[in-house]
């Protein structure tokens, strides 16, 4: 296998690892009200509307690193970035009907930057904002710790499916 054939490899496995977290958020997310989406979990941690936005919030960075524009403008994503405070009340959330039809759009434009990526970009320095990315990162670490950390929050979706009193929807 060539060089090239190995990277343009790397690139059909990072659209395996976004396909996941979609069919595991749509899945763990199915059948969720808004009012359920803001339940909080104790003694602490952030709810489902949170976790979704926050999920937006970071492949919105990372849409115009794949050639793709953001879906949401950073202002109506900012209540979710990282570090920022668990919702506490309805007024602090966007609904979570307009997150999960934002959600369809993202991971729609992901998979298409991915798709249309050319295997060389992933030798490219990463743009600073462009995602997870640290000083000195590559297209491809930047990619990797992204897929790394929406495999995680999706993950995630599922307990705090269970914990607003919906089954498990993973089996």
């Amino acid at each position: 296998m060539t060089a090239l054939q190995e990277t343009a490899r790397e690139l059909d496995i990072f659209r395996r690892q976004a396909g996941g977290v979609n069919r595991t958020v749509k899945i763990n997310l199915a059948g969720i009200t808004h009012e359920e989406s803001l339940i909080q979990p104790e003694p602490g941690g952030n709810c489902l509307n949170w976790v979704l936005g926050h999920l937006l919030s970071i492949y919105n960075q990372a849409l115009p690193l794949l050639g793709q524009q953001p879906v949401l403008d950073a202002a109506t994503i900012e209540r979710y970035k990282r570090g920022s405070d668990p919702i506490s009340g309805p007024a602090q959330a966007r609904r979570f009907e307009e997150l999960m039809a934002a959600w369809d759009e993202t991971v729609k434009r992901v998979d298409a930057g991915l798709a249309g990526l050319p295997p060389e970009a992933l030798d490219r320095p990463a743009p600073q904002g462009s995602g997870p990315s640290e000083p000195g990162d590559k297209v491809r670490d930047t990619l990797s710790v992204l897929m790394f950390h929406q495999g995680y929050h999706a993950g995630q979706t599922g307990v705090l499916r269970r914990l607003v009193g919906k089954v498990g929807a993973i089996k």
